[in-house]
């Protein structure tokens, strides 16, 4: 039996990047093949979960690792972990919340939401969220007088979605910590660097299914004593955020790939994809323009923007446009206010790009 057939479901182009609300990668058939091995046979649960923590922490260059089940869950096992430290009564998490230290430190241009909003699962690990410094910036001295008995740990979020402008770099407010004493966990979720930011971090967070391209899943690494602070919370919340033997056998071949991964290979197609778009500037008040990725990521996008006084239509109509029909294309949506959206070439081929030309002409009305 055909498990879609009674299913309406449209072709999407994800011209958007890795995005959660698009299934965030498609799967190679190395990982399909892991997970099929995993799905199909027995194992002794903690056995594969310590195995397979050791293998990631290779990739991490990290003393430990966990995997979860998503990078939201590994935000929420970090925080819980410090909460309660080498506390054993984690089923009791929320009900001592108020006897323990549980401020988690976080820059307020941090505060980002990403489909659900960072200082829920911040909450969820039993943590109080104290922010620091404001919208527009936030300096070092700000967080060094944010912190005082009650600081359990804080939480840097290196994202693109942030504030970048006026704000210490992950390096600088690691070396702060450190001075302090004061734990560090950085999400970087969808990163593509697995490695540099060991040296900063006490503990690293990562989607296996964004730059890693593995099936949804994340990693939590970094030290070993704060890595096992976590691993307690699996009897506690993170039962609740358990992750399949399937998940972790495909997780695991997806960093394999992804270690042989070439990044020149790579840059060379999204050049190629974007070079195809370029087919646009030929409409009346369209300009596409080459983009590079605002959190330093090796990521080129083609940045379509639109003259709303010499185009038919504005950059809003168009992306709602794109979306209708048999088949919705996504871009990536976030300054569309400003008249201009982002093309992300690294899940498209040479005929989406013809599509997305085609289509956005067909809606500006040009043959």
């Amino acid at each position: 039996m055909n498990a879609t057939r009674h299913m309406n479901l449209k072709k999407v182009i994800n011209a958007s990047g890795r995005m959660s609300i698009l299934g965030v990668s498609t799967l190679s058939d190395d990982v399909l093949e892991a997970m099929a091995y995993g799905g199909k046979h027995y194992f002794e649960m903690k056995d594969l979960h310590e195995e397979a923590g050791q293998l990631v922490a290779q990739y991490m260059n990290t003393e430990a690792a966990m995997i979860t089940n998503s990078a939201s869950s590994a935000i929420a096992l970090a925080v819980a972990g410090m909460i309660t430290r080498d506390d054993a009564s984690v089923e009791r998490l929320f009900e001592k919340r108020h006897e323990r230290p549980g401020d988690i430190l976080i820059m307020t241009g941090h505060l980002i939401d990403y489909g659900a909003p960072v200082e829920v699962m911040i909450q969820l690990g039993g943590g109080t969220v104290k922010t620091v410094g404001y919208a527009n910036g936030c300096t070092l001295e700000q967080i060094e007088q944010a912190v005082d008995d009650n600081t359990r740990a804080m939480l840097f979020v290196q994202s693109h979605h942030c504030v970048q402008k006026n704000m210490p770099s992950l390096k600088a407010v690691g070396k702060l910590m450190k001075e302090l004493n004061i734990p560090f966990i950085v999400d970087a979720a969808a990163e593509s660097d697995l490695s540099s930011y060991a040296s900063d971090a006490d503990l690293l967070i990562y989607s296996g299914s964004k730059a890693i391209e593995g099936p949804t899943s994340g990693i939590l690494a970094g030290r070993k004593t704060y890595v096992d602070f976590a691993k307690q919370h699996n009897r506690g919340i993170g039962r609740a955020m358990k992750v399949g033997k399937e998940s972790i056998f495909g997780l695991l071949k997806a960093l394999e790939v992804y270690a042989a991964f070439d990044a020149n290979d790579d840059q060379e197609k999204q050049l190629a994809i974007i070079e195809a778009l370029q087919c646009l500037n030929d409409v009346p008040g369209i300009k596409v323009a080459l983009h590079e990725d605002e959190a330093g990521r090796a990521i080129n996008r083609a940045r379509v923007s639109i003259d709303q006084h010499r185009a038919p239509h504005d950059a809003a109509h168009v992306i709602h446009a794109l979306k209708e029909g048999n088949v919705a294309v996504y871009t990536r949506d976030y300054n569309v206010n400003n008249g201009f959206f982002d093309i992300d070439p690294r899940s498209l081929d040479i005929a989406d790009a013809q599509y997305i030309c085609d289509k956005i002409k067909q809606i500006m009305g040009v043959s």
